[in-house]
């Protein structure tokens, strides 16, 4: 799609007018005037005309009044002008219209056309004013007169003025409609995303790169991202500006310096959610089985969980976007985090999500209670109080009894996918790579965010996938029965115990919730590089890994303990910071002690 298409025509019209005299200053125009009259822009005989000319000053005054006739006469087609000047050889050829090119899809005219109202002529501003004096002169007379009709009119609430004739009205000046545009308010320069002008399209970069973003594509899940007329997904973006090892196209890609995660986290930017789950042609026929069984029995369990629901009725699926807010919920002994975005009702939607698997808030306390008759409103609890109050102040939204979202009327898939989670464990991101999920837990990876990397082979397997989480789990027990010397540990190569060293880094990553110790600092700290000086972070490890570039486990602790004592140095007087490390580094040190039972 031509960017052109996202600027308004007046906004356009009002840039060719404060652009013409500009345009009719440049060099040698037999070539951009050939351009228009090729486009059935201009007429013939204007064009010959100006060819004919001789002296510099009358091609000029020749070229003004073409683009003024064009601006007058055949205005409606000002978006065709812009295209056609703005072609490769007509831009090579002429410098300003290169300059006029860039100035309006980087928005930057936006801030030069403090265009006062157009006036006609002097003459008739001032027969405007002479005749609108005489109307006040009338006024006034006929006020004196007719005191008690004014009183009745300003007591009905009309502002008529007595004594003013339909003659006298029409001979009043009229104003001139303006045309309003938005500019950012102070403060808000860096804010592009907020003009008007940028609603519907953003200039990104990554690295080097720059291209234009589509909102509604993004939003959509399609290619989105338009780089020398061809279409990147944010993912495929970031690998062709060289930033694929960052695997968070969230934080590479930027608008303006700041990240796009940050803008979607904010709610200027809605981003789909991508899962190409490996799919099972047993495991597909036992959902249509099964959701024979759940479309039937789903009206019956909306119907019992509206009783004090307090649900409106109303036919429209309700809006269920990407960016919701989570929530620490507990019932009994058993914790989870309830997802806002995942919420339809007590019984529609898996949107609490314990360390196994995810539940609906009604099999929630039935889990942590065992009872078929506790209240999922009263029982679970956030923050001390009873989910009732996150309803009540309208935090948490109950979906209504005939909402067809994928919550309340799923489909055989929409069920399937509501066990696993909607963002990679490892990078927290939801991205347009394919999301690989384990059939044993409720975790989600990309591709490349596992250790060891998922495969395409694997992907194409009908048979069962665990995660490294899980094949630790399964096997931990039965790997060291006995108790290990730390020292002992430290010195073996790295190729025996590759599991338990992938297992560490992983669980390393899926803690780290913020992303802080998963980049290299140096991208985002300026002065980072002059306080430390050997930098280390976790994708730089995980890459380590698998170029198999650590010969024992030693190496590979060290380069883990090193990225805790940078941050302790660089965060000495950010104790916000510092606390994040210490808790990780405990989580690691316990973790180590786990993995390989080493001895107190």
């Amino acid at each position: 799609m031509d960017p052109l298409d996202f600027l308004e025509t007046d906004e356009l019209l009002r840039f060719f007018h404060a652009r013409k005299t500009e345009m009719s200053c440049m060099k040698n125009p037999q070539t951009f005037l050939s351009q228009l009259r090729d486009h059935n822009l201009i007429p013939e005989d204007k064009y010959q005309s100006i060819i004919r000319m001789k002296s510099k000053n009358k091609i000029r005054t020749g070229v003004y009044d073409i683009l003024d006739w064009l601006e007058n006469k055949n205005s409606e087609h000002i978006q065709l002008f812009w295209r056609c000047v703005f072609k490769d050889v007509i831009m090579t050829q002429y410098p300003k219209i290169k300059e006029l090119h860039t100035s309006l899809m980087d928005g930057s005219f936006h801030f030069d056309l403090q265009l006062p109202a157009k006036v006609e002529s002097e003459e008739s501003e001032e027969r405007g004013s002479s005749k609108h004096s005489d109307i006040e002169k009338e006024t006034k007379s006929a006020k004196k007169k007719r005191k008690a009709s004014s009183a009745s009119n300003c007591s009905s609430g009309e502002d008529q003025q007595p004594g003013l004739s339909v003659k006298q009205n029409t001979g009043q000046r009229k104003k001139i409609k303006k045309i309003n545009y938005s500019s950012p308010r102070k403060g808000e320069a860096e804010e592009i995303w907020t003009w008007p002008l940028y609603k519907s399209q953003l200039p990104v970069t990554c690295g080097q790169e720059e291209g234009t973003l589509i909102r509604d594509k993004l939003a959509k899940g399609e290619k989105c991202i338009l780089v020398d007329k061809q279409w990147f997904s944010p993912s495929e973006f970031e690998k062709f500006a060289g930033k694929g090892s960052s695997k968070n196209w969230k934080t590479s890609i930027r608008c303006r310096k700041t990240p796009l995660g940050k803008l979607i986290k904010e709610g200027h930017l809605k981003a789909a959610a991508y899962k190409n789950r490996r799919k099972l042609v047993k495991e597909k026929q036992q959902n249509e089985e099964e959701s024979e069984d759940e479309d039937s029995s789903m009206e019956e369990q909306t119907t019992g969980d509206s009783t004090g629901d307090e649900m409106e009725a109303q036919a429209e699926p309700l809006e269920v976007t990407s960016d919701q807010g989570k929530f620490k919920v507990t019932c009994g002994a058993l914790t989870g985090t309830l997802h806002k975005k995942r919420f339809g009702s007590g019984k529609c939607g898996k949107s609490i999500r314990t360390e196994l698997r995810w539940l609906t808030p009604v099999e929630f306390v039935n889990v942590a209670l065992n009872q078929s008759d506790a209240t999922w409103r009263k029982d679970i609890l956030y923050d001390g109080k009873p989910l009732s109050h996150l309803i009540e102040v309208n935090m948490l939204l109950i979906h209504s009894l005939l909402c067809k979202c994928n919550l309340c009327k799923p489909k055989p898939e929409d069920l399937d996918n509501q066990k696993n989670d909607d963002e990679c464990c490892i990078c927290k991101s939801e991205g347009e790579e394919e999301l690989v999920e384990c059939d044993n837990c409720p975790r989600s990876f990309h591709q490349n965010c596992h250790l060891p990397r998922v495969d395409d082979a694997i992907l194409r397997d009908d048979g069962q996938w665990m995660c490294t989480f899980c094949i630790f789990k399964a096997i931990e027990e039965c790997r060291y029965p006995d108790k290990q010397r730390a020292q002992a540990v430290m010195s073996r190569l790295i190729s025996q115990q590759l599991l338990e060293c992938q297992y560490l880094l992983l669980y390393l990553c899926s803690a780290d919730e913020e992303q802080i110790f998963a980049t290299d600092p140096g991208q985002y700290l300026s002065n980072y590089s002059s306080i430390i000086k050997t930098p280390m972070w976790l994708d730089k490890i995980a890459d380590k890994l698998k170029r198999e570039e650590y010969q024992t486990v030693s190496e590979f602790v060290s380069d883990v303990q090193l990225i805790f004592s940078n941050s302790a140095t660089y965060n000495r007087n950010n104790p916000e910071y510092l606390e994040m490390s210490k808790n990780l580094k405990q989580l690691f040190d316990r973790e180590f002690e786990r993995a390989f039972n080493i001895q107190d």
